[in-house]
């Protein structure tokens, strides 16, 4: 974990070409420090970052066969996949490009539904980083690991 704070203490994650809300939101916490802050969260809570990626990337697959339309997954998930024309990088400036997939995920059992992207499932695998607070796209790692069932 050190390393990769290290490495994201030098980061600029503002707004950008590519994202005109950028991906810090309101928060005055430089990157590093909500990183910190959301991997406390996830040990707190028994879960980790790669769970939470996995199972992202699991609804995201089976959201993609409906083709836009609700899909049932067993047990209790409806999810639904849409995808946009264009690509996202990464802002922590790796190489690569991101599909804009927006992925809806309603677990029916507690009633709750969630949104996300490529772009946070890449985020949060590789980076830890469910952006910033006041972020339009912001993911609260307690409340997607709880709808999501991807706690250990």
């Amino acid at each position: 974990m050190k390393n990769k704070v290290e490495r994201h203490k030098r980061l600029a994650v503002k707004p950008g070409i590519t994202d005109m809300d950028g991906f810090m939101g309101t928060d005055k916490r430089p990157p590093a420090e909500i990183i910190r802050a959301d991997d406390e969260t996830a040990r707190k809570n028994g879960f980790t970052h790669k769970a939470v990626a996995e199972r992202m990337a699991f609804f995201q697959e089976a959201g993609k066969e409906g083709l836009g339309e609700i899909v049932a997954v067993k047990p209790h998930f409806e999810v639904s996949c849409e995808i946009a024309r264009g690509l996202l990088p990464c802002p922590f400036g790796e190489p690569g490009l991101h599909r804009k997939t927006i992925v809806m995920v309603r677990n029916t059992r507690i009633r709750k539904e969630i949104i996300f992207s490529d772009l946070n499932i890449h985020l949060i695998a590789a980076h830890g980083f469910y952006e910033g607070k006041g972020s339009p796209f912001r993911l609260e790692p307690d409340a997607l690991a709880e709808i999501l069932e991807a706690g250990v």
